[in-house]
């Protein structure tokens, strides 16, 4: 496993990082037997999200009871996701999603609490005011933002630099290989041309979700099988085809498969990146653990995309 740093969480954090909503308290058996591979593997880190329900945090807190393995997680949260009524950024949401995540997963602290979407009709420094409470209290160490423009975190991280305030720590839109045709869901954002160079300036860390393209690479799909009306409407395209086959031809070439190829495109951008995985077995894990060891130069990057 390779890992990178994160301004404000102590230990270094797994470039792959195990995302939550397979997991259930309510299936206890395959949820722990998961969490032991991805550990296996060297990973460290869970993505998780009020928004998810209860059930996977649950099954998070158990497992780390019965293992006594909390210190040596990294537990990223989501909080302050809209609801039915619209935006929910606001410092009951926020405290109310932030505790109530804390109790389902039986610990005093996540380590980088994200928002899970912005309020564009709220300045950054009102949003960033917001913030600082949980930190100064130890219930989170980071901060960081999740479908949220480059633009915003510039305007975010600048407040915060002129008022003394603490900004984000790490960014995490969608970026994978195949590009959306439009976003898989409501407020998502995915990082274009613009964003990979922004980050590429600021070195700001980006945990891409969805960085396997919902199975885009796996094979499972075609041009002429259309039967998941999702990834028709959210993947299904020309440029999108060339790039399966470009990633199938180099898997062919280094002897792996597309679908890892593509994770290492995540993975071998020219600032720290992580990739949330989520697999749903252990051969899964350790197949997505297997993408770490495929080595992409930068000409190989910009072929598979699609530059060259």
């Amino acid at each position: 496993m390779s890992y990178i740093s994160i301004p404000g969480v102590e230990k270094p954090v797994s470039k792959l990082i195990m995302g939550s909503m397979m997991l259930s308290d309510e299936k206890m058996e395959y949820s722990a037997e998961l969490l032991d591979a991805y550990i296996s593997a060297g990973g460290n880190a869970i993505d998780t999200a009020h928004v998810y329900g209860p059930h996977g945090m649950k099954a998070i807190g158990n497992w780390m009871r019965e293992r006594g393995n909390r210190s040596s997680m990294t537990l990223i949260g989501k909080g302050a996701h809209p609801d039915a009524a619209g935006p929910r950024m606001t410092k009951s949401a926020i405290d109310a999603d932030l505790s109530e995540s804390l109790e389902r997963m039986q610990t005093e602290y996540v380590d980088i609490f994200m928002l899970h979407r912005d309020d564009p009709n709220k300045s950054v420094g009102e949003i960033l005011e917001l913030l600082q409470g949980p930190l100064e209290a130890g219930l989170c160490w980071a901060l960081g933002a999740s479908n949220w423009t480059t633009k915003r975190l510039e305007e975010a991280n600048a407040y915060a630099a002129r008022h003394g305030l603490t900004g984000f720590a790490c960014n995490s839109p969608n970026l994978s290989l195949a590009k959306p045709n439009e976003p898989r869901w409501a407020g998502c954002v995915s990082a274009g041309a613009e964003d990979i160079a922004w980050h590429i300036r600021t070195q700001l860390p980006l945990l891409s979700w969805s960085s396997q393209a919902g199975g885009f690479f796996t094979g499972r799909y075609s041009p002429e099988k259309r039967e998941d009306p999702e990834a028709v409407r959210v993947y299904y395209s020309e440029a999108n085809w060339e790039r399966y086959r470009r990633a199938s031809r180099l898997a062919e070439e280094k002897g792996t498969d597309a679908n890892q190829i593509a994770l290492a495109y995540v993975l071998h951008q020219p600032f720290p990146t992580c990739a949330l995985i989520g697999s749903q077995t252990p051969a899964e894990v350790f197949s997505s653990a297997e993408a770490l060891r495929v080595s992409l130069t930068h000409e190989e990057i910009r072929w598979l995309d699609l530059q060259n």
